[in-house]
């Protein structure tokens, strides 16, 4: 049995389809909050585990006052003022998964495509990261930083 031959109107209806079911698509995640990463864990896209349980992460002595430590093991970046108190935050940039890769000028920068964070809110600086790093939570219990 012979296939029809492949005309430009049966090409123009397979578009048709197909951009009908990208608009569809579309709209579904678009308005399920899918798109905005809404009410996800870290590990919600496979990029990395949500660290917990009172886990050490580092000494207080390896993140620099005003600067930071990226551990990419953990899939965790430390951020610490002057004084004793830290941060945490993803490794994961929001744009596009990439890892993190320092922290400079008060900014936790992504290498992939030029996002930063600011390294106190995590809140993003410079774009295309369309969100902030996801915080995690930590403690500072005698020299050591756990999970929260």
């Amino acid at each position: 049995m012979a296939l029809p031959p492949i005309t430009r109107a049966s090409v123009v209806r397979g578009g048709l389809v197909a951009l009908a079911a990208a608009v569809a698509g579309f709209a579904v995640a678009r308005a399920s909050g899918i798109a905005d990463g809404e009410g996800g864990t870290v590990a919600a896209n496979s990029y990395g585990a949500d660290p917990s349980g009172g886990r050490r992460l580092a000494a207080l002595a390896d993140v620099p006052p005003d600067g930071g430590l990226v551990l990419s093991d953990e899939g965790v970046v430390l951020v610490r003022g002057e004084g004793d108190e830290v941060h945490a935050f993803s490794t994961t940039c929001t744009h596009q998964g990439c890892p993190v890769s320092e922290v400079n000028g008060g900014q936790i920068i992504c290498p992939c495509h030029g996002s930063a964070f600011d390294a106190g809110t995590g809140e993003v600086v410079a774009g295309p990261a369309p969100s902030p790093l996801e915080p995690i939570d930590v403690v500072v219990q005698g020299e050591d930083v756990l999970t929260g």
